[in-house]
């Protein structure tokens, strides 16, 4: 504690830290924000970026989307690259600062550039839908790649869509398969909905519908709807399991319950009227 009371910064920011984190302490936000503000008076990037994160997610602090732009671009114009993919997310939705897909590109390219995950998956994004810089599906595909080598799921599947479309690379249905693969057994759902459609259909992949559902089922039990709309398809024609009306009714109920369209269609064919 001496230390951190006169004045040497990064042992203040780990004193936030442990107040954070309950760590040695009982977590309390309030203390938190208050030593991670010590530090960040004093130019320390990291505790600058911690206290814009405290604002802009109300943590020991009220929320204040103005004073986490402020932090978060102290940190940022020194090179912290958490803080220049924090800054780029506000500019991206706008809170605390006038919505500019521009800005928000320029700093998830100064954080891609680091090596930030985050950064490159969103800078990505924004190449694929031509949001702050222009259309561009090949640079979108090599942005998702590293982010994708780096183990991010989001990124992993964006990489399989663009393999399995043929979109900025060239198609490939065994290497969208394979990207799906690394996001599916991160629990990634988007991703393990994604490989059973390859493996009911046989793409990149024997075709094998016992597997289908194996990964629907794990899609549909993190609430999926897509994947719990498929599952009932399976359980209703015995497609990969043995036929159970009631249980694809479950499914299609669980989809239907979010808004999906097919399902609500299978429950009205089906004549259910209390989904």
């Amino acid at each position: 504690m001496k230390s951190s009371e006169s004045g040497f910064a990064n042992a203040q920011n780990e004193l936030g830290n442990s107040y954070f984190d309950g760590r040695g302490v009982k977590q309390d936000y309030t203390l938190a924000a208050e030593w991670y503000r010590k530090a960040a008076e004093q130019g320390h990037a990291d505790a600058q970026c911690n206290l814009g994160w405290m604002y802009a997610n109300g943590r020991g602090v009220a929320r204040d989307d103005s004073l986490a732009v402020e932090w978060y671009r102290k940190a940022a114009e020194q090179g912290h690259p958490s803080a220049q993919r924090f800054l780029a997310d506000i500019y991206y939705e706008g809170r605390g600062v006038k919505q500019d897909y521009t800005l928000a590109a320029e700093w998830y390219r100064k954080a891609a550039e680091q090596g930030h995950p985050y950064a490159q998956s969103n800078l990505a994004y924004m190449y694929s839908d031509g949001r702050g810089v222009k259309q561009n599906d090949t640079l979108a595909a090599e942005w998702y790649r590293k982010a994708a080598e780096q183990g991010h799921p989001s990124a992993q599947c964006s990489l399989a869509y663009m393999h399995r479309d043929g979109r900025g690379v060239k198609q490939n249905d065994t290497l969208a398969v394979e990207w799906f693969r690394k996001a599916a057994e991160q629990g990634y759902p988007t991703a393990q909905c994604s490989l059973a459609f390859m493996y009911s259909d046989g793409r990149g992949v024997k075709q094998n519908d016992t597997l289908a559902v194996e990964w629907y089922r794990k899609a549909a039990e993190q609430g999926n709807m897509n994947a719990q709309y498929c599952l009932g398809i399976s359980y209703q024609f015995g497609r990969g399991v043995r036929k159970d009306l009631q249980q694809a009714i479950y499914w299609y109920q669980l989809s239907a319950n979010q808004g999906y369209d097919p399902a609500i269609e299978k429950i009205e064919e089906l004549g259910i009227t209390d989904y």
